[in-house]
């Protein structure tokens, strides 16, 4: 029977609650989707926050370095080229860290087992890595010791300064040596290395013989080897059982090494995939004692981000030019006018090459075919080849 008052009939009022309960459901669920994403993207940017707070707490800064490099700064050389950077790396072979007992005692004491000062040319268009011989007799200065005395001057082997004094003795001590301002310095301890390397899941090098060093708990077949960060630790600290025995040679092997460890980390894109990225900044930063204008992600961030674009073929290491100490065949003497070649191009941030085998200084043409930023030099005396490598170069050729 037709209801002629106008009201609805049961079946349209459902249709109608129906549609009133559909859009209730629906405001409801993107009231509640909309907060969702709220959440998610608040939860990321804590979760992000807690990553960076807890990264950028890992790094120590050096205060006490700082503080007795200004203490020195009139006598400290001036910069000469606007962007170009030195940094000094130094390898500290303390061994109170996990697992770096088995390298030794712990003395109480922290010496300069690897010394690296690395130049990144102006426009980050090359980066040469030059090793300091820890055996290298050098004039140290008087510096500040831990107990609060200080040292008197004097003429010892380069990794003195270090223990003396050290990072900003190591520093005074490298400035005096090479008249080169040190912008920034970093020093990495044992299991630093040793994370570094197993964040990248390990680096390839090529072993031309076996390696069995007992000393260094090192037992590796010839050929293609990827060394986790306990095998490389006891590979470029290996000095007796390795080749002839020499440091330079030692400085060789980790110089291979640590453009192979360049060549992985570029590769591999760490440094444009943030999963990849994370493992490598929590061992780096976790180990690290840095000046404190590089102690934060950002200062970090702003060194990495010039050299992730220079090509592994720009990326080269060499040992400064050294020959046995005239007095000390177990020591070390600069190569003159060699090395001060060498630093005053670094000074004007003008390029070097470099080459496997023998070092040379400079054709008569002052025209190389390979310079190390792979541009003409601005100079007119030749751009000096000396003996290393490159990151590209493949270790086992």
């Amino acid at each position: 029977m037709n209801d002629s008052s106008g009201t609805l009939g049961p079946g349209a009022g459902s249709s109608a609650t129906g549609r009133g309960l559909v859009r209730r459901r629906r405001r409801k669920w993107r009231r509640w989707g909309g907060l969702g994403v709220v959440l998610v993207v608040v939860g990321a940017g804590v979760g992000g926050w807690a990553v960076y707070v807890k990264l950028d707490g890992n790094i120590t800064a050096d205060d006490a370095a700082a503080a007795e490099l200004s203490r020195y700064e009139k006598e400290r050389p001036t910069s000469l080229v606007k962007d170009a950077q030195n940094i000094l790396l130094i390898g500290s072979d303390s061994r109170s860290g996990d697992g770096n007992s088995r390298y030794g005692r712990d003395s109480g004491t922290e010496r300069s087992d690897t010394t690296i000062l690395l130049h990144l040319a102006a426009g980050r268009r090359a980066a040469t890595a030059i090793s300091l011989p820890r055996d290298l007799m050098v004039d140290v200065p008087a510096c500040l010791r831990p107990d609060g005395t200080r040292s008197e001057p004097a003429f010892v082997m380069f990794n003195s300064a270090f223990e003396t004094g050290g990072s900003a003795c190591t520093i005074r001590t490298v400035e005096q040596l090479t008249d080169v301002r040190i912008d920034h310095h970093v020093v990495v301890d044992f299991r630093g290395f040793k994370e570094m390397v197993d964040a990248v899941d390990g680096v390839q090098v090529c072993l031309r013989e076996p390696i069995d060093d007992k000393a260094a708990k090192l037992r590796l077949p010839a050929g293609r080897v990827t060394l986790d960060g306990e095998q490389a630790l006891g590979y470029v600290r290996a000095r007796k059982s390795l080749g002839d025995g020499s440091d330079t040679e030692r400085m060789d092997r980790q110089q291979r090494f640590l453009g192979a460890l360049v060549n992985k980390v570029q590769s591999n894109d760490v440094l444009l995939n943030p999963v990849k990225l994370y493992p490598v900044l929590d061992a780096a930063t976790s180990s690290l004692t840095t000046d404190p204008d590089l102690a934060s992600l950002r200062g970090l961030y702003d060194l990495v981000r010039g050299l992730r674009d220079i090509p592994t073929e720009r990326v080269q290491f060499l040992t400064v030019p050294r020959e046995s100490y005239a007095y000390d065949s177990n020591r070390d003497q600069l190569v003159e006018p060699e090395a001060q070649r060498l630093f005053a191009r670094l000074r004007a941030d003008e390029p070097v090459s470099v080459v496997n085998g023998h070092a040379e200084y400079g054709d008569d043409d002052g025209k190389l075919a390979n310079q190390g930023n792979g541009e003409p030099s601005n100079s007119n005396s030749p751009a000096p080849t000396f003996r290393g490598n490159t990151a590209a170069e493949d270790t086992c050729r």
